[in-house]
């Protein structure tokens, strides 16, 4: 039987104009080494959603990744490549204390849900969130951010935390958000009961 594998992102992708999701700046978060010059938006090419020109030094966008809450921001990031021992993450605490917390304000976004019905209806999967082909999603990501619709970014489901949704915000956004304040991440509102959920230990 064959496999149903993610394949390139559909022409409707790019060209139909789909329903917006509002979203405010405060409802999002941010885990950074810096706290100046954000929200940051990369054109690396590393990551999920980098606009696909980077790899030839030519970056049609730059992208800024943020979560919904803490612990999904948590898992995404000082979490991301780390792997649990006996269902437990051991973090060096001076890996935790180099990093801050972002909370933002601003005016609202309009992103495109690329998760659910629609993501189905677009012949995406969870592996949207999953392939570890990046040049693929890369791909996805341009197509949104080609539609006339205009979108700031978009939703998708987080592959670290894949029961929360989170953000990937293009830079034509960056008047429409700003950093409203920031705390060291062990100080942070939330933390311990996070680290404590997510099954993180200091050492």
């Amino acid at each position: 039987m064959a496999v149903n594998r993610l394949g390139p992102p559909p022409v409707e992708l790019a060209t139909e104009r789909f329903r917006k999701t509002y979203l405010y700046p405060d409802r999002l978060v941010r885990i950074s080494t810096y706290h100046t010059g954000e929200p940051y938006f990369g054109t690396s090419g590393r990551n999920r959603f980098d606009a696909p020109g980077a790899a030839t030094g030519a970056a049609e966008y730059g992208v800024c990744y943020l979560g919904t809450d803490l612990e999904l921001t948590m898992a995404e990031s000082i979490l991301h490549d780390q792997l649990p021992e006996n269902g437990r993450f051991q973090l060096a605490r001076d890996q935790v204390d180099s990093h801050f917390v972002l909370y933002f304000e601003g005016s609202p976004l309009h992103l495109l849900n690329l998760t659910g019905p629609l993501l189905k209806r677009l012949g995406g999967s969870a592996e949207l969130a999953g392939t570890s082909d990046y040049a693929l999603t890369q791909r996805w990501s341009y197509a949104v951010n080609a539609n006339p619709a205009g979108y700031d970014g978009f939703l998708y489901m987080s592959r670290h935390l894949n029961s929360r949704r989170a953000v990937a915000l293009f830079d034509r956004a960056a008047s429409k958000i700003r950093l409203r304040e920031y705390a060291r991440l062990s100080s942070a509102a939330g933390f311990v009961q996070a680290f404590r959920r997510l099954g993180v230990e200091l050492m």
